[in-house]
């Protein structure tokens, strides 16, 4: 398989790229994270979402704590071929590490950061600490 397609992208200097995971099913924008060449290369084998971790600064697969894994549905490229969109299934409903559905479960409100998403599950019960 010719790898021509990953040359379209569009990384930036430190070879990432912005990836953002929408469930398939619903439309909901679920999480924003960034995938290196290794990553996107990985999610394609796989089918499975991987991301790079710039705070761990580490290949990281999606739920390999939680269980929460992403099976990927389709990946898309923007216009501008610097953002990727991966249509998913989100496995066990809960993207975030808060234990909620979505990252983005804050809304603005009369000037105040507002949580609108309910807690799922409980963080201590997703993330066990060794």
């Amino acid at each position: 398989m010719s790898a021509s397609w990953l040359d379209e992208i569009r990384w930036t200097e430190d070879g990432l790229v912005p990836v953002i995971a929408q469930q398939a099913e619903t439309g909901k924008i679920l999480m924003f994270a960034w995938m290196n060449l290794e990553a996107l290369n990985l999610t394609v084998a796989e089918g499975y979402a991987v991301y790079w971790s710039r705070s761990r600064q580490r290949i990281w697969r999606k739920g390999e704590e939680s269980g929460h894994r992403q099976k990927i549905i389709g990946i898309f490229l923007d216009c501008d071929e610097d953002v990727i969109l991966l249509k998913i299934e989100q496995e066990g409903g809960i993207a975030c590490h808060t234990g909620r559905e979505s990252c983005f479960y804050r809304s603005l409100v009369d000037g105040q950061w507002q949580s609108v998403e309910p807690i799922l599950k409980d963080p201590e019960t997703i993330y066990k600490k060794s």
